[in-house]
């Protein structure tokens, strides 16, 4: 398994694809999840959209552009409530024990908007396709969050937040008698609950009292569960691959999380650096650039020479930036100690990825056959 991870907007989900594609041009059968996927990233690959269905790439796509794919690549749009329900009816004892939680109100919210879920969801569909046998690698374009660290934390966060104190309140009004009451519970905890039924009608504790409490009832298979999950990212078989471009706030993202996957001894397996700029050197006088052009017949109207000048000192001006602040990230793979990373630059084009021929470029720039 492979993890692309890094802030939003730095091209993780092209590099996802890239390395997907990559890996399929060398005989492997190859799946790509994806949260979000930009709609010119379904158009390179040939499809109207992205579902949540597994969908084969068209093998006469990658011939009609000229890439030679001797394996298979599939991708999939992940759906966050799809993936909780069917991890709802593996855990639930009963039919019965499935519908109610499955119907419930609250569980309606958490499976689609609390924090925490989608990622954790997204590392439940990982974990459930990681056996699967009809692939031999699979590739994930982590989800956009601020802080790229959310998906590691997310199963443990998201077990703590049903395993609080506040949880146990409502199991213990409502299992005895299978209404919430409040005569069970000590005078203080009471006082709040009833407070908050002020607030929010006593329907929706009534709600709450029922779904916690169908919860814990799947409660110790949920918790394996998720241990099994955030194992599974720390497994030998799990590799890291860290995006970002040479912006600072994307590069101290990035070093971040390096430092956190240090700190858990986890590989950081490789960086990529999307969109650098390049560096030309001095620029040659305009005079030079119109003997140029004029030799080679290219009649690109008055001032073009200057034009020229202008757009490769800018062009140097912003390489030589990017290389000041890729200063940190060089450094970090210098003090590397858990066997190495490798650095690979992808350069800033002047155009969008949009099609199976450029992708190809990309995916040789990041993995030469």
């Amino acid at each position: 398994m492979i993890l692309v991870v890094g802030c939003g907007g730095v091209g993780k989900t092209t590099t996802t694809a890239a390395l997907g594609l990559a890996a399929a041009r060398r005989g492997k059968r190859v799946l790509c999840l994806t949260i979000d996927p930009a709609r010119r990233l379904s158009q390179s690959l040939g499809l109207e959209q992205m579902t949540t269905t597994a969908q084969q790439v068209d093998p006469a796509l990658f011939a009609r552009a000229g890439v030679a794919v001797a394996g298979s690549m599939t991708v999939m749009m992940l759906d966050t409530k799809t993936t909780f329900d069917a991890l709802i009816e593996s855990l639930a004892p009963t039919p019965e024990k499935r519908d109610s939680i499955l119907n419930n109100v609250l569980y309606k919210y958490i499976s689609t908007s609390l924090a925490g879920t989608q990622e954790y969801m997204a590392m439940e569909k990982l974990y459930a396709v990681k056996s699967d046998p009809a692939y031999d690698i699979i590739l994930l374009d982590t989800p956009p969050t601020t802080n790229a660290l959310d998906f590691l934390d997310a199963p443990e966060r998201l077990i703590g937040a049903l395993d609080s104190a506040a949880t146990r309140w409502f199991v213990q009004a409502f299992q005895s008698s299978g209404k919430l009451s409040f005569n069970l519970l000590a005078r203080s905890t009471a006082a709040i609950l009833r407070g908050i039924g002020r607030l929010t009608g006593g329907g929706f504790l009534e709600q709450v009292a029922s779904f916690i409490t169908e919860i814990n009832e799947i409660f110790g298979s949920w918790k394996d569960r998720a241990q099994q999950v955030a194992g599974a990212l720390r497994g030998p078989d799990v590799a890291y691959v860290l995006v970002t471009t040479p912006d600072p706030l994307s590069v101290r993202e990035v070093l971040y999380f390096a430092d956190r996957l240090r700190e858990q001894s986890m590989r950081r397996d490789a960086f990529v650096v999307n969109r650098v700029h390049p560096v030309y050197g001095e620029a040659p006088a305009v005079a030079d650039v119109e003997a140029l052009l004029a030799a080679r017949g290219l009649a690109l109207g008055p001032g073009a020479a200057e034009r020229l000048c202008r757009v490769t000192e800018e062009e140097t001006r912003l390489g030589r930036m990017d290389q000041l602040h890729l200063l940190a990230l060089e450094g970090a793979l210098e003090d590397e100690t858990n066997g190495g990373s490798i650095a690979v630059r992808v350069p800033a084009f002047p155009f969008d990825i949009y099609d199976l021929q450029r992708l190809a470029g990309v995916s040789e720039l990041l993995a030469p056959l």
